[in-house]
């Protein structure tokens, strides 16, 4: 159901490459042969052989990403939570320069769930400043169009204040939708959906009886917080974990999932780049 993204290039590519890179990259000093390194030369090939293996025909109209691993992140350099959730932060607009490149339409970024609402305040504070920081920086930029998705009535007033700025700053934008998921949570998207669809049909005049029989999926799908998107074709995750904890519980029914193991603030162009092919690579048969 699932890949797991390699943590080098196969063996099998990188070996003629290792050895011409080693040629023109060695060079002489006082004497003696030094080779420089040559993972980014060798990373920077890769990924344009990727890339110019993915057809417009096969590259995903919406993708979900759940960012985890900031404090992982964070633990392994030995720094604090607040420099991971930043260092985090700072990678979103250069993912969304990859989308960009791909032409994909609709991007979910899940930043903050329900659940993560019950961390220690001295954790969520600092965390929250800098969600507000993210978006606002992103809004400024002017280059996509930015949809708060989730429970704003959970978030503190001036984060959820800060997300609605950044939705009218760019409602006049064309091209990549970008989802900020925070405070969401699926099921609590899908009971706001229903409610929302009850309270519709309450003033309607519509009784219980009555939309018992004509509810069906399209009257639930046209609440949610996606509504008059595509469902995600693919979701990422980030981190080694493969589960999908509740995100676009309704809207990943048949949603690709890839697992990368690489932690969110590390996550690379050549990571993106091997989701989306493995994604073009999969047959999608939508349970036919």
């Amino acid at each position: 159901m699932g890949a797991l993204s390699r943590p080098v290039p196969e063996q099998v590519d990188a070996a003629p490459w290792l050895a011409r890179a080693r040629l023109t990259r060695a060079r002489v000093m006082g004497g003696a042969v030094h080779t420089m390194d040559v993972r980014g030369f060798l990373y920077g090939a890769y990924e344009r052989r990727i890339a110019a293996e993915l057809t417009p025909d096969r590259v995903p109209r919406h993708v979900g990403v759940i960012l985890d691993g900031n404090r992982r992140w964070a633990k392994a350099l030995g720094v604090g939570v607040e420099s991971g959730h930043r260092k985090g932060a700072a990678k979103i607009d250069e993912f969304l320069g990859w989308c960009s490149e791909l032409h994909i339409e609709v991007v979910t970024l899940w930043l903050l769930s329900t659940d993560n609402l019950n961390r220690p305040e001295d954790e969520l504070a600092p965390l929250f400043q800098i969600i507000e920081d993210a978006v606002s920086e992103l809004a400024v930029g002017r280059r996509w169009l930015i949809n708060p998705v989730g429970a704003l009535d959970l978030l503190p007033d001036a984060t959820a204040r800060s997300l609605k700025e950044a939705q009218d700053a760019t409602a006049d934008l064309t091209g990549l939708i970008v989802n900020v998921a925070v405070g969401y949570g699926g099921r609590r998207e899908i009971a706001d959906a229903v409610r929302a669809l009850l309270h519709e049909h309450a003033g309607r005049g519509t009784s219980i009886e009555d939309l018992a029989n004509l509810l069906d999926i399209d009257h639930i799908a046209e609440h949610l917080y996606t509504k008059g998107q595509p469902d995600p074709d693919l979701v990422i995750r980030t981190s080694g974990e493969q589960r999908l904890s509740g995100f676009l519980l309704w809207q990943s029914a048949h949603s690709e999932l890839f697992f990368c193991e690489a932690y969110w603030p590390d996550f690379r162009r050549v990571d993106f780049l091997r989701a989306v092919r493995a994604y073009a690579e999969r047959e999608r048969r939508f349970g036919s």
